[in-house]
């Protein structure tokens, strides 16, 4: 957490707001090798049973589910990070698989049937795949620079239309630094004026951006109306009013 809050430097520019999301994306990957692990070691004691000792299973689960349980409590609140969310994620699971293990060990010992304990195994990898897989997606479509799942390429497109002054826009590319941190660029055309007119046409469109889609880094390329287009990808046309 700390060093996704370090400021921007000369090595990089945009800050280190992806550290949390690099950590989350992380995270989910070792997630996800676990659970295939989980099963795996379910399936082979599935096939060779072993003894289980179910005193052991109880206590200890107890004691990871008080661990656990008071993580999970305490990141309730920064459950919007992306970072935090996996770590929740991950200790949510952890509290479920805990109180399963605590039931099937009073199974095991009322019952005797010690398939109970590859059954739980194989359930408890596949609760922590289930619960990693979104993180990972979510991660990784950050990490590609996919565009903020909230907002809508088009829907930008023409609020930034509306401000007097812009014919068309394209080339608009809009990407997540990491957290709640937004970035847009794009290209404006713009009849010819002065170049005062343009600095407050520019202040124009931050200020829709930051008001309307809690947008906070904007780059613009004013061009004049009227020139033919030479950008190489637009979304998929341009739009214009």
């Amino acid at each position: 957490m700390r060093w996704a809050q370090r400021p921007a430097d000369n090595e990089k520019t945009y800050g280190y707001h992806r550290a949390g999301t690099l950590a989350a994306f992380t995270n989910s990957v070792c997630l996800v090798l676990l659970s295939v692990w989980l099963a795996w070691e379910a399936i082979d004691r599935l096939r060779s049973p072993v003894t289980v000792v179910e005193s052991w299973m109880i206590w200890t689960s107890a004691a990871a589910l008080a661990v656990n349980g008071g993580i999970t409590l305490s990141l309730v609140r920064g459950r919007k990070d992306l970072n935090l969310r996996s770590i929740l994620v991950h200790n949510f699971g952890d509290a479920l698989s805990n109180i399963a293990i605590i039931v099937g060990a009073l199974v095991i010992h009322a019952t005797g049937a010690s398939w109970i304990d590859p059954i739980l195994g194989l359930a408890i990898g596949l609760l922590v795949l289930w619960s990693s897989i979104g993180i990972l997606r979510e991660s990784s479509h950050i990490l590609l620079e996919g565009r903020p799942r909230e907002l809508s390429i088009e829907g930008v497109a023409r609020a930034l239309l509306t401000i007097e002054g812009i014919y068309e826009v394209h080339d608009l590319h809009i990407w997540s630094l990491g957290g709640s941190h937004i970035a847009l660029s794009l290209h404006a055309r713009v009849p010819d004026m002065h170049l005062d007119q343009c600095e407050a046409l520019l202040i124009s469109i931050r200020e829709k951006a930051r008001k309307e889609f809690q947008i906070e880094h904007t780059t613009v390329q004013l061009e004049r109306a009227g020139l033919p287009a030479k950008s190489g990808y637009v979304m998929p046309a341009p739009i214009q009013k």
